[in-house]
């Protein structure tokens, strides 16, 4: 018998939480986790007490074939990073690691490349989370410092 290791761990009950998702195109899963305890979950879903996109059968970026990436304003959902990072207390996530999986809703297949959009990034820098753990093909994972965002974040956005 194998046991996963902590990464493979976590990133297996990220994937569980992307099952919940509301989204008709990707389901993303997060998972805080500090000192080994998982601290909060949270998966890409519309606001609380509105209707969900498969409740409404249709994504209104998909109908306008709108690319992964771009004009997230159309978007129903809260990402699932800042799902996670609502449930939560600052005090708890600093110095955390927050896991993210995503996964293609019509192939059921990893999404390839997976990456926290720019607002989430600055959600994440400001939850005091100091590293991002994402799954990275073949079986590898893709351990991000949330430090190098903050300098990337001075670096390309200076008035």
């Amino acid at each position: 018998m194998n046991r996963p290791t902590k990464s493979e761990y976590y990133i297996d009950i990220a994937k569980s939480v992307a099952l919940r998702s509301t989204c008709l195109r990707r389901r993303f899963g997060a998972v805080v986790v500090k000192n080994d305890q998982i601290i909060s979950t949270g998966y890409n879903g519309a606001p609380r007490q509105t209707t969900n996109c498969i409740d409404m059968g249709y994504c209104i970026r998909t109908e306008r074939n709108i690319p992964s990436g771009q004009n997230y304003e159309l978007c129903r959902a809260v990402h699932a990073e800042m799902n996670a990072i609502i449930h939560a207390s600052r005090l708890d996530m600093a110095g955390s690691d927050l896991y993210l999986v995503g996964i293609e809703v019509d192939s059921g297949l990893p999404v390839s490349e997976v990456s926290p959009c720019l607002l989430c990034k600055r959600v994440i820098i400001n939850a005091g989370i100091s590293r991002v753990i994402l799954p990275d093909e073949p079986r590898g994972f893709k351990y991000i410092d949330v430090d190098d965002w903050t300098i990337e974040e001075r670096v390309t956005h200076r008035p």
